[in-house]
C-alpha cells in the first residue's frame, strides 16, 4: 500500500482516539452518542482522506507513468533519427566508396591506354630508328660518292641541294601560314574595316590649299607693289612670305612653306584690297589685325574638332596647334578634316574590337598634329606629334599610338594598329588624295625596280595605278615553290621601301610552253 495513505490512516485514527476520550468526560448516554457519532464522523473523513490520498496517489502514478512514456518516446525518436543519419552517413560513405572505385577504375582504363600508346610509340621510334639507319647508310655511300669530288664541288653540291630543299619547305609553310591566317583574319578584318566605314560619313576630304588672292584689275598690282618696290618689300618682311605678282590676270600668288603664316597674309592682302589704303604703316597694321583674326580662327577651328570628337580636356597647346591643321594640306587632302575622320574609324573599330572609344578617338584626332609644326622642327611629323603629346600630358599609350602610325617606332598595342589602319583607310578611300603625275610615275618605276630586280625575273607590269604588280619569271629557273617565296619577298621589299597608299598586290606568273613543229 502506498506509505501516504498509510499516514493518512495513521492520522485519522489519532483524531479519532482523541475525540473519544474528549466525549468519555460528557454524560455517558449523550457522551456516548456523541462519541459513536464522532466517531463515524472521523471514519468518514478518513475514509474519505483516504480515497482522496488513493486518487491522487492514483493521478500521481498515472502521470509519472505518461512522463515516463514521454520519456520513452523521446528516446525512441531520438534513437531513430540517430539512427537515420548513420544510415546516410553510411550511404554517403558507400557512394564514395563506389565513386573511388569507378576513378579507380577510369584510371586503370586511361594506364591501359597509355601503355598501348607508348607500345605504339615504342613500335614508330623503332621504325623512326631502322629508317634513320638506313638514311645514314644512304648518306654515307652518297657522302663516298662526293668524296671524289673536289671540296668546292661538293660543298656546292651540298648548298645547292640544301638550297631546294629550304625553298620548298619555305614555300610550304608560307602556304600554310598565309591559309591559316587568311581563313582566321581576313573574315574578321574585312568586317570589322567594312563596318567601320560603313559606319563612318566623312565629307569628302579633297580640298586645294587657296595661294592666290583675286585682285578686282590689274592696276592694283603697281599699288601693291608701291613706289621703289617698298609696299612688296614691306609686306615680304611683315608676313614671311613671298608675294608673286606676274602677268597673270587678276591675280597675285602667295608662297609659303608655313600654311598658316600663307593664310595670314592672304587676309591681310585682301582686307588691304577692300580698304584701298594700301602702305606700309597700313600693311604692319592690317597684318596684326590679320594675325589675330587668324590666331582665333584657329583656336575655333581646335576647340569645334575636339567638340565634335567628344573631347573636352585638351591642353590649349594642343587645341591651337590642332586648328591649324585647317590649314594644312597633305596631297590636296585637308588635315584636320582627315584627323577628324581618322578619329571616327578609330572609335569605330575601338567599339568593333570591345577597346576603349575614347582612347582611340583622342588617338585618332591627335595622330597627325606634328604636321603643323614639322616645317619648324626637324623630324618626322609622327614623332614631332608624339613628342608635343608627350609634353602636354597625353598618356603613355596615346603618345605611342601617335608615334608608331607611319611606323616609326614598332607598333605593340590594338591602339596603334586601330590608328594606323584608320590613316591608311581614311588616306586610301577614292577622292581623299591627288598625286601629282610625276611621283605617280616615279612610283610605277619603282615598283617595277624592285621587282626586275630579282633573279629569274622576265617581266614586269605595275597594273591598277600601281595597286597590283604583274611578275612574269622564266619557268627553267623559278619552280612553282620559288614563286611562292618570290612574291612574298618582293611583297616585303616593297614595304620596306617604298611608301603608297593602299596595298600592292604582288601576282607572279610562271607559265611554260611546250612547242613542236609538224612537218
Amino acid at each position: 500500500m502506498d506509505p501516504i495513505i498509510i499516514i493518512v490512516g495513521i492520522v485519522c485514527l489519532a483524531a479519532g482516539v482523541a475525540v473519544a476520550l474528549a466525549v468519555s468526560r460528557r454524560s455517558d448516554s449523550a457522551r456516548v452518542q456523541a462519541a459513536n457519532e464522532e466517531i463515524e464522523k472521523a471514519k468518514r473523513t478518513a475514509e474519505q482522506v483516504s480515497r482522496d490520498a488513493e486518487r491522487a496517489a492514483e493521478s500521481a502514478k498515472k502521470e509519472a507513468i505518461l512522463e515516463a512514456k514521454e520519456e520513452i518516446l523521446q528516446l525512441k525518436q531520438a534513437s531513430e533519427a540517430e539512427e537515420k543519419q548513420r544510415k546516410t552517413e553510411l550511404r554517403n560513405l558507400e557512394n564514395r566508396v563506389m565513386q573511388r572505385e569507378e576513378s579507380l577504375d577510369r584510371r586503370s582504363e586511361s594506364l591501359d591506354k597509355r601503355d598501348h600508346q607508348l607500345s605504339s610509340l615504342q613500335g614508330q621510334l623503332d621504325r623512326r630508328a631502322n629508317d634513320l639507319d638506313a638514311l645514314y647508310d644512304k648518306q654515307t655511300s652518297e657522302l663516298e660518292r662526293i668524296s671524289a669530288l673536289t671540296s668546292e664541288d661538293a660543298r656546292q653540291e651540298l648548298l645547292d641541294r640544301v638550297k631546294k630543299d629550304v625553298v620548298k619547305e619555305e614555300a610550304q609553310i608560307l602556304r600554310d601560314s598565309e591559309a591559316r591566317v587568311r581563313s582566321e583574319s581576313d573574315k574578321m578584318a574585312r568586317e570589322i574595316v567594312s563596318t567601320a566605314i560603313q559606319r563612318c560619313a566623312a565629307d569628302q576630304a579633297n580640298e586645294i590649299t587657296v595661294t592666290s588672292v583675286h585682285i578686282p584689275s590689274d592696276d592694283l598690282k603697281g599699288r601693291i607693289i608701291g613706289r621703289e618696290g617698298r609696299n612688296i618689300r614691306t609686306f615680304e618682311q611683315v608676313s614671311g612670305v613671298s608675294l608673286v605678282i606676274d602677268d597673270t590676270p587678276e591675280t597675285v600668288v602667295l608662297s609659303s612653306f608655313d600654311p598658316v603664316r600663307r593664310e595670314t597674309a592672304r587676309v591681310a592682302l585682301e582686307n588691304l584690297i577692300a580698304d584701298g589704303r594700301i602702305h606700309p604703316a597700313r600693311i604692319e597694321e592690317m597684318y596684326k589685325k590679320a594675325e589675330s583674326l587668324v590666331k582665333e580662327r584657329v583656336k575655333e577651328a581646335g576647340e569645334q574638332a575636339a567638340y565634335d570628337c567628344g573631347i573636352h580636356d585638351l591642353a590649349p597647346e594642343l587645341v591651337n596647334t590642332l586648328g591649324a591643321l585647317k590649314y594644312r594640306t597633305s596631297f590636296g587632302q585637308n588635315v584636320l578634316q582627315h584627323s577628324q575622320e581618322v578619329a571616327e574609324l578609330c572609335g569605330l573599330m575601338a567599339s568593333e574590337l570591345g577597346c576603349d572609344v575614347p582612347t582611340a578617338v583622342r588617338a585618332g584626332l591627335l595622330h597627325d598634329i606634328g604636321k603643323a609644326i614639322d616645317h619648324n622642327v626637324e623630324g618626322p611629323h609622327a614623332v614631332i606629334g608624339a613628342d608635343l603629346a608627350r609634353r602636354n600630358g597625353e598618356r603613355p599609350d596615346i603618345v605611342h599610338a601617335i608615334e608608331a602610325h607611319h611606323a616609326d617606332v614598332e607598333p605593340d598595342t590594338v591602339l596603334d594598329v586601330i590608328v594606323q589602319a584608320a590613316d591608311a583607310i581614311s588616306a586610301a578611300r577614292p577622292g581623299s588624295r591627288r598625286e601629282s603625275a610625276e611621283s605617280y610615275i616615279k612610283r610605277l618605276e619603282k615598283l617595277e625596280e624592285i621587282s626586275n630586280a630579282h633573279e629569274g625575273v622576265e617581266r614586269t607590269y605595275a597594273m591598277q595605278a600601281g595597286r597590283e604588280l604583274h611578275v612574269m619569271v622564266e619557268p627553267e629557273k623559278i619552280s612553282d615553290a620559288e614563286a611562292t617565296v618570290l612574291a612574298h619577298d618582293i611583297a616585303k621589299q616593297i614595304e620596306d621601301e617604298m611608301e603608297y597608299p593602299g596595298q600592292v598586290r604582288v601576282v607572279v606568273i610562271r607559265e611554260s610552253r611546250a612547242v613542236d613543229v609538224a612537218k
